[in-house]
């Protein structure tokens, strides 16, 4: 079992196996307890880091002692909150649970049947059909054709205007301008050929009649997919790295300490 935290960090496929919320068993628990443990012991590096070998070994031993005496104290209480909690939970849940599947025509079978097909749907499909990939990169061709177009256009204006800065008689400048002017040019025409052979290819690969136009029904199709694609892999990233940040938080005793940014006026 992976941690309900931890659990997040991980993909779809592996949380359907091993995140807590979808085994049988456990309850509330969130698979934590190690880390429940070390968000106070952490506490003593800042205060044993520079202590003698006795010194250190000292605190550490009456840390989790006095830790132990603390929820042994607690256990009580402690047990009597969450049994409480966990009644009325399921009350709770259960109401809502019976009113949703009345208004979805659901069964208790389906609940676990729906996790089977989405366990086998993901077993089956670990990134898009090869077609599909390929028409999503013709579109991002064609946006790049596009912009390599308008480079072009830019540096052919350029060039025309490439003598204007230059003083008269300084045949020097000249040479300079106009070779740094046709080095431009060539180079963004370079560019423009390369990405319309590219076009040109992936639309021969695809069987495509003709070429699409930007902002054709097509194009805004997988278009929309393209940028769904970047959102979703942006989204991953973001969550990859705040759990990481928060682990790092974590081991110098600051998870749970805010951030105060001054305002700007």
């Amino acid at each position: 079992m992976v941690g309900a935290f931890h659990g997040h960090a991980h993909n779809r496929f592996c949380q359907l196996d091993w995140h807590p919320m979808y085994i049988d068993g456990t309850g509330n628990t969130d698979g934590e307890g190690c880390e429940h443990v070390f968000s106070t012991s952490n506490e003593l590096a800042r205060s044993t880091r520079h202590a003698t070998r006795f010194h250190r070994h000292q605190a550490i031993e009456q840390h989790f002692a006095f830790w132990n005496e603390d929820k042994y104290e607690a256990l009580t209480r402690f047990i009597r909150n969450h049994y409480k909690e966990a009644t009325l939970s399921v009350h709770r849940l259960t109401s809502e649970l019976e009113i949703l599947k009345g208004a979805l025509h659901l069964t208790d079978d389906d609940f676990p049947r729906f996790l089977s097909e989405e366990r086998a749907y993901l077993n089956t499909v670990h990134q898009s059909p090869p077609r599909e990939q390929m028409t999503i990169r013709y579109v991002q061709v064609l946006d790049e054709l596009e912009q390599r177009k308008t480079d072009w256009a830019k540096a052919r204006e350029a060039a025309n205007g490439a003598l204007s800065g230059v003083a008269a008689g300084d045949f020097r400048a000249a040479t300079v301008a106009i070779n740094g002017a046709r080095i431009q040019v060539e180079l963004a025409c370079a560019k423009l050929q390369h990405t319309e052979a590219l076009a040109a290819h992936l639309r021969g690969c695809l069987g495509l009649e003709s070429h699409w136009e930007i902002g054709s029904e097509d194009y805004n199709l997988y278009k929309e997919e393209a940028t769904l694609g970047k959102y979703r892999e942006a989204l991953g990233e973001l969550e990859r790295l705040v759990v990481m940040r928060l682990f790092e938080l974590a081991k110098v005793s600051m998870s749970g300490v805010g951030m105060i940014f001054p305002c700007c006026t």
